[in-house]
């Protein structure tokens, strides 16, 4: 019997696996950590913005995003007209991907760089090429060195989802310098929110100073607009033009697109995320230190944290004990990390029953 057949190597892609929501044991509280989201939810007038359209839905949305585009420029002194918004990021990954990346081409990724590039490069029939790490880190040297005359594009998350590393941004000009011109660099700048090193930058100078580079960012990190799915580009007016033509012409709806309106303008409610974030960051760091176990250091909203390899003491192990008592982390066996669990910093309430947890984890109780 003949059906449709994939086009070849759509098969062998892995499906990309959020983080799980199991059930704690009954009476529990569930501590969803798996997942990098925000624990404060967003912005009141982000939700107010998204309840006063729920009178209007029959209508279609304003096709460009014009009113998000005009916040993003104003928040940032972009140029609207350089700015193109997708459901997610990842749409826009993926529109990327479409737009420069064919069969025979190649991509280059990081060892532990976000699942959706190899995804998005595979699916548009280009080859996956990753660039080894140090230290949990993206490596220029390695990168420049992967590179073929095959290569299409390379992606990079600064800062790096699941090991919240980054590269200062001396080392992005320096990996720009070193590329082919033909090459797309896409800087995704979903954590940048979180960053307060005097050496990053989220890549905005980089994208308004060459042809030939991408920045992504997202709404559902900071702005905690995970459930309405927005995101956005800011690049060369060519390339905005080229991912314009294939990009569905009512792609953000317009509850989304207001709320995310609300939440970019909101500037207190990020002020408010962020210096948690960094509180409860450091502390967490250091208590987990303390239990023995090592910290990946990290400038986003989440923590790495290694487990060592001697059985009653393994990430499965301390994942499923901490699962049991309502935490849930995230196990990272598909990023090539399966001696570490992933989590995001949460309400206070939550860290700390964390590193109670671990540390009843690794005491066998």
């Amino acid at each position: 019997m003949s059906r449709p057949v994939p086009n070849p190597g759509i098969l062998d892609i892995a499906p990309y696996t959020p983080g799980k929501s199991p059930v704690a044991e009954p009476g529990r509280k569930v501590f969803k950590l798996s997942a990098n989201e925000t624990p404060f939810g967003p912005s009141p007038k982000a939700i107010a913005a998204y309840k006063d359209v729920a009178g209007h839905l029959e209508d279609y949305p304003e096709g460009s995003s014009r009113v998000l585009r005009e916040a993003i420029g104003r928040a940032f002194g972009l140029d609207p007209d350089r700015i193109i918004c997708g459901a997610g990021s990842d749409e826009i990954l993926n529109l990327l991907a479409h737009t420069y990346l064919d069969h025979g081409d190649e991509a280059i990724s990081t060892t532990h760089g976000f699942l959706v590039y190899p995804i998005a490069t595979l699916a548009n029939g280009a080859k996956n090429v990753v660039a080894p790490e140090t230290d949990f880190t993206a490596d220029v040297d390695a990168i420049l060195k992967a590179v073929s005359p095959r290569t299409k594009l390379v992606w990079l998350a600064n800062p790096n989802n699941p090991t919240g590393t980054y590269l200062p941004f001396d080392e992005i000009k320096r990996l720009r310098a070193g590329l082919p011109s033909n090459v797309l660099l896409v800087l995704d700048a979903a954590y940048c929110d979180y960053v307060s090193r005097n050496d990053y930058e989220m890549g905005i100078e980089l994208v308004a100073t060459t042809e030939n580079t991408v920045m992504t960012h997202t709404f559902s990190k900071i702005h905690g607009l995970a459930a309405l799915r927005v995101g956005w580009m800011f690049g060369p007016p060519h390339i905005v033009d080229a991912v314009s033509r294939i990009r569905g012409p009512f792609n953000v709806s317009t509850p989304a697109m207001l709320a995310a309106v609300a939440a970019i303008e909101d500037t207190a409610h990020q002020q408010m995320s962020k210096t948690h974030t960094e509180k409860w960051r450091n502390w967490l760091t250091e208590q987990i230190t303390s239990l023995g176990l090592k910290v990946t250091p990290s400038v986003a909203n989440f923590v790495l944290i290694h487990f060592p390899l001697e059985k009653g003491r393994t990430a499965a192990e301390a994942d499923a004990f901490l699962t049991k008592r309502g935490l849930v982390l995230r196990g990272l066996n598909n990023y090539g990390l399966p001696h570490a669990l992933r989590m995001t910093i949460g309400t206070e309430e939550a860290n700390r029953l964390v590193v109670d947890g671990l540390r009843d984890f690794l005491a066998g109780k």
